[in-house]
């Protein structure tokens, strides 16, 4: 059984781990010596094999010692291997984030978010490969080799989630949680053919024990997410990281998606309009426009009401958002002589926010909070907004990096046109995976929700992809 586990969904792994018919400690060995096959790919920055080891023989102690008619009580993930982004605190693992201008020291601690899902009884095997300070949409840096796709290892497999994302479609793990600032779940979830939810802000309760807004006004971009191979996976991983279904019982998302089927009567909204549009050309390849127009016909056919959209956006955005999402930089604290180890478009970036004035970083914080009010606005016509996915296939790897750090934003923009816009919003989105084209590589698409409709649109994407 050991050798196809990889092909097991995080359901169907529970499942045998509940039963008794799998151990942690055997699911464990598989996907490390699974992660040790495919080094190649860059997932990770650091596999923790000890501590993944020590975990799961609690993990079954903890088993053995809980009586039969009560194991259905089991923690939701009892056992299921995970990972975490390099950006985050696990314990006993160092945190890089990415760069080679930190020092890289060894978590005392978990955070917040990690320790939930800790104590939903998930197994942490290691920290994987993440852009410098999460800052891009693909997943390269100085410190570690890059993540590369498994649908074709040539081409990026996005960011700033890419290296759980390769683990996840290359079956180095069953599912893993990501986070998302402008797209750096959906992003790599698209590239890799992967179901990708970013969830609305403040339906992950660790996502806003620093509040809704940062430090300058602007809406809090980053929340965290799943990243699976199913829309049930990702549905079991998002009530875990929201606290829901401690022991597998009351999981709204899973029953939302077990009846997936009956959902019909959406009122779906159709736009290829990208706020990104008023700077850079953001023109469709033929296989995502292919995508977006499949998926509007099959949700048609599935009974929801599909209709073009006509949206439109502040042309400030590109510059807005762009300042704000830079905004932190300023705030970044390195030791001496360390900015000049950093890479090249953190480097140029932070300088400018250096450069700019307090007033400057406050006024592009009112602009994003003007155009998420009238984005939500324009959505809200609708139950549901459909756009594309990503606008043209993953570039290759050392493609972004080769340009100068102004290209290189601009290829970002005109790669991954849909995503940001809805973590300014801070509603609710997920992409999906739609077709494969002859060579292999994924097309999908990416719907956005209301406040609160994470489970609508896991149900959505089952249908799409049923």
């Amino acid at each position: 059984m050991s050798a196809s586990l990889s092909d097991f969904s995080a359901h169907a792994l529970r499942a045998e781990l509940r039963a008794g018919t799998l151990s942690a400690r055997e699911v464990t060995e598989h996907f490390l010596d699974r992660i040790t096959e495919r080094a190649e790919l860059g997932a990770f920055v650091a596999v923790t094999a000890e501590h993944a080891r020590t975990a799961a023989a609690e993990a079954d102690e903890r088993y053995a010692a809980t009586p039969r008619d009560e194991r259905d009580r089991l923690p939701a993930l009892h056992g299921i291997p995970i990972a975490h982004k390099d950006l985050t605190d696990v314990a006993g693992a160092p945190t890089t984030h990415g760069s080679a201008a930190l020092p890289h020291a060894v978590a005392l601690a978990d955070a917040p978010g990690v320790q939930v899902l800790r104590d939903a009884g998930a197994i942490s095997l290691g920290k994987t490969q993440v852009p410098e300070f999460g800052l891009t949409g693909y997943s390269e840096n100085l410190i570690a080799p890059p993540a590369r796709n498994p649908l074709d290892p040539a081409r990026t497999a996005g960011g700033s989630s890419g290296g759980s994302a390769a683990a996840v479609a290359a079956g180095l793990l069953p599912v893993a949680p990501g986070s998302d600032g402008g797209g750096s779940i959906r992003i790599p979830a698209l590239a890799c053919g992967l179901v990708g939810l970013k969830p609305g802000l403040g339906a992950i309760p660790t996502d806003v024990l620093r509040g809704v807004r940062d430090e300058f006004g602007s809406p809090r971009l980053t929340v965290t997410g799943p990243i699976a191979r199913t829309a049930q996976d990702a549905a079991l991983l998002f009530d875990t990281m929201r606290g829901a279904g401690r022991t597998g019982h009351d999981e709204p998302a899973v029953t939302a998606v077990a009846r997936a089927e009956s959902l019909r009567g959406l009122r779906i909204g159709a736009s290829d309009a990208s706020p990104f549009a008023s700077a850079y050309p953001t023109p469709l390849s033929p296989e995502a426009r292919a995508a977006y127009e499949l998926a509007g016909r099959i949700l048609a056919g599935l009974g929801h009401t599909v209709d073009d959209a006509a949206v439109t956006y502040d042309p400030i955005y590109p510059q807005a958002f762009t300042r704000a999402w830079t905004a932190g930089l300023s705030l970044l604290e390195l030791p001496d002589g360390a900015a000049e180890r950093l890479a090249p478009l953190t480097r140029v970036f932070r300088e400018r926010a250096l450069a700019r004035s307090v007033e400057d970083h406050t006024t592009a914080a009112a602009q994003l909070r003007a155009f998420a009010a009238h984005a939500r606005m324009q959505w809200a016509q609708h139950d549901v907004m459909l756009t594309p996915g990503l606008a043209m296939l993953p570039p290759r790897v050392g493609a972004f990096t080769s340009l100068s750090p102004d290209d290189d934003y601009q290829l970002q923009c005109e790669w991954a046109p849909y995503t940001s816009m809805v973590n300014v919003t801070g509603l609710p989105a997920i992409a999906v995976p739609i077709l494969t084209t002859e060579a292999g590589h994924s097309f999908g698409v990416q719907l956005i929700g209301r406040p609160g409709a994470e489970e609508t649109l896991l149900q959505l994407a089952a249908q799409l992809l049923a």
